[in-house]
């Protein structure tokens, strides 16, 4: 993982990072039951409807090829796929990158009002 940080148009210091998922961590089996044989999943599955809904692309975000994350305090944001050379890049083409990439929700857990309970 690389790992910058840089200042935008408006003063304000961002840390940039990239996010190349390894091979094991991305699903390549059906979670449901893994202990079923795939033969008695299809049989369960209906060919003609699929019932989830993918809204947005998940291929976009996670892929081979990863992503560039933009943070500043509660503000996130990916770019995908990586631009080459992003690690030589001058303050203002991080910048550039920063505002073609996505917003990002923050997690449950970085909300503000959320506080950790000590055991």
């Amino acid at each position: 993982m690389s790992f910058r940080t840089f200042v935008d148009a408006e003063g304000n210091e961002w840390q940039a990072f990239d996010v190349v998922p390894r091979v094991d961590e991305r699903r390549n089996y059906d979670r449901r039951n893994p202990d079923r044989p795939d033969e008695e999943v299809d049989e369960r599955r209906d060919h003609d409807r699929d019932r989830r809904l993918t809204v947005g692309g998940a291929h976009a975000i996670v892929g081979q090829e990863g992503w560039l994350c933009f943070e500043r305090g509660d503000q996130r944001r990916r770019l995908s796929p990586i631009p080459e050379n992003w690690t030589r890049a001058t303050d203002a083409e991080l910048d550039a990158y920063r505002l073609a990439a996505r917003p990002v929700r923050p997690s449950s857990l970085s909300s503000p009002g959320i506080t950790e309970r000590n055991p």
